[in-house]
């Protein structure tokens, strides 16, 4: 057997530590070990090993006989239960921390709320702009019509089980050297359900649930971003035995645009301009959402340029107006030129005091040259 690890380095606390720090170290490790929420193959014995260091160290008289003694107790009753815990199992702890509201018992029977469930639609980079509306069909488990979610069958109806009375848990009493424990389990009989179904339903064979395809109508808003989500109250799975349905949850995905990109509620482009337009100013047409409008290009214009038109943006989702659209101009520059443009460009150059050094040698020989300094 292997030998056990000291109870404070189990919780990670020191042996001076108060109550309300070896709680608190507790309750950490037992979210992070629960075998209902950790499925790791030795996520049960660690789980086991917290909870067993916790009874030890949270109990004043225990916890001053481990500090004496250590693991090995002079009554020859050890610490720790093994495969028990003290007045509850598993499903107690879990109900603590996980809103079953701290240990007491939860009814088997009582109306229970459906799951959530997601759906990702991808939509095209204006329809996110404009907003659409559109149908989707999606699967879902919704309440049996033919046994109206019971899982018996028509003029039949559940009974309450023999064994558990309808509380769907079974306790077992164990005696043990630090007194008598009660350890709480699902029954064994309706596997927890409190209730046993002699002739089941023969749609839903007995769940009270059948799985169904749904249509459902689905307005996007104008403005809306990639990454979004659209809850649609009650459109998630049916609930159980009159309890409500979850809800449905639409994530957004915004394909990209040839032309435009966006930025919050703004919309970016470039447009290309001439050498002979940005130096000598023009007007240009620019697309946008909507329309085209024309843009004034000032003489002297530089490549990178930002021009701003307001209110050509994306629709503001939670509030009033539009976002803006950025144009940034680029200037580019010709790559054939017959002879008559280039003799244009050296008188250009010469008025302005350049001097030009055409063809003589390759882009890449004139690196070289540059390398060993001629």
């Amino acid at each position: 057997m292997a030998e056990k690890r000291d109870y404070y380095e189990v919780l990670g606390v020191s042996k001076t530590a108060n109550d309300d720090e070896i709680k608190k170290a507790y309750r950490k490790l037992a979210r992070q070990y629960h075998p209902d929420v950790n499925k790791a193959a030795d996520a049960e014995a660690k789980f086991k090993e917290v909870k067993e260091a916790y009874d030890v160290v949270s109990d004043g008289q225990k916890r001053a006989q481990y500090d004496q003694y250590g693991h090995v107790d002079p009554n020859q009753g050890g610490f720790g239960g093994g495969g028990d815990f003290g007045g509850g199992g598993f499903g107690d702890i879990f109900d603590m921390f996980f809103g079953g509201g701290g240990g007491g018992r939860r009814d088997p029977n009582a109306p229970q709320r459906g799951n959530d469930l997601q759906y990702t639609m991808t939509i095209e980079f204006k329809e996110a702009v404009f907003g659409k509306e559109t149908d989707i069909t999606i699967p879902r488990t919704e309440g049996c019509d033919t046994c109206h979610g019971s899982g018996a069958k028509p003029g039949t109806k559940p009974e309450t089980c023999s064994v558990c009375q309808g509380s769907g848990q079974q306790e077992v009493v164990q005696n043990t050297p630090f007194g008598r424990m009660v350890n709480r389990r699902a029954c064994s009989n309706c596997s927890g359900s409190g209730q046993i179904i002699k002739e089941k339903c023969t749609t839903c064979s007995g769940s009270g649930k059948v799985r169904k395809q749904r249509k459902i109508h689905v307005r996007i808003p104008a403005g809306v971003d990639d990454g979004a989500q659209l809850r649609m109250t009650g459109e998630g799975e049916g609930g159980l035995r009159g309890g409500p349905a979850g809800d449905l949850y639409i994530v957004i995905r915004v394909k990209s645009h040839d032309f435009f990109e966006r930025e919050g509620d703004d919309i970016y482009c470039e447009i290309p301009l001439t050498f002979a337009q940005a130096a000598l100013g023009d007007e240009v047409e620019i697309p946008t959402l909507t329309e085209k409008v024309k843009l004034k290009v000032p003489a002297g214009t530089q490549t990178g340029t930002y021009f701003r038109l307001k209110g050509k943006g994306v629709p503001r989702l939670r509030g009033m107006g539009q976002g803006d659209q950025h144009v940034k101009v680029v200037v580019v520059t010709p790559s054939k030129l017959n002879d008559e443009q280039k003799d244009l460009l050296r008188q250009i150059a010469a008025l302005d005091g350049e001097q030009t050094h055409e063809h003589e040698q390759s882009f890449f020989d004139r690196v070289k040259r540059a390398f060993r300094g001629d």
